[in-house]
């Protein structure tokens, strides 16, 4: 993932994140980390079990209150 924020300072600084409208089948199945964007997975996957997810994520600044 990639998001930029034309603020400065903390401001500027991009966090990324599970929305909370993630199911928890999502979050047990993937990983991401909260500073780079990157999504990976976390065990197999079996195409017939579940052949697609639905990843929604937030990018929020470390302002203060921090936005999406």
């Amino acid at each position: 993932l990639s998001a930029t924020d034309l603020d400065e300072g903390i401001n500027s600084d991009i966090i990324y994140l599970f929305s909370r409208h993630v199911t928890s089948e999502v979050k047990e199945m993937f990983t991401m980390d909260e500073t780079k964007g990157e999504i990976r997975l976390r065990g197999k996957l079996d195409y017939e079990e579940m052949d697609s997810f639905e990843i929604k994520v937030e990018a929020r600044d470390k302002g203060t209150p921090p936005l999406s």
